[in-house]
């Protein structure tokens, strides 16, 4: 079996991703960057990462408006894609650059 060696800033990168999404499971966002699910359970370990459990927060003074909160998980969402589309590319770039035609 081939050793693949992955630079250091697609580590923390695919690490940062399993973080940020927390209704996926290492399997499926090691899935989704093409890289062994165990690979990315070494990544998360060794970064001594763990998923933000619910923290209290601050209660504010008015509940938000539906307008409001839909405003919010619409900017979260598309944080959330722009971080995925950035990771994907890092990982496009670093494999087009290992094919040895």
């Amino acid at each position: 079996m081939v050793m693949k060696h992955y630079p250091a800033e697609f580590k923390a990168d695919a690490v940062a991703l399993y973080q940020s999404r927390p209704g996926a499971t290492i399997r499926s966002v090691a899935a989704d960057l093409g890289i062994n699910p165990e690979t990315l359970r070494n990544w998360v370990r060794a970064a001594g990462a763990s998923r933000p459990r619910g923290r209290r927060a601050e209660i504010p003074a008015e509940p938000p408006t539906a307008l409001e909160a839909e405003n919010a998980a619409l900017r979260k969402k598309v944080r959330e894609l722009e971080e995925e589309r950035e990771i994907l590319r890092k990982a496009a770039k670093y494999f087009a650059g290992e094919t040895r035609w």
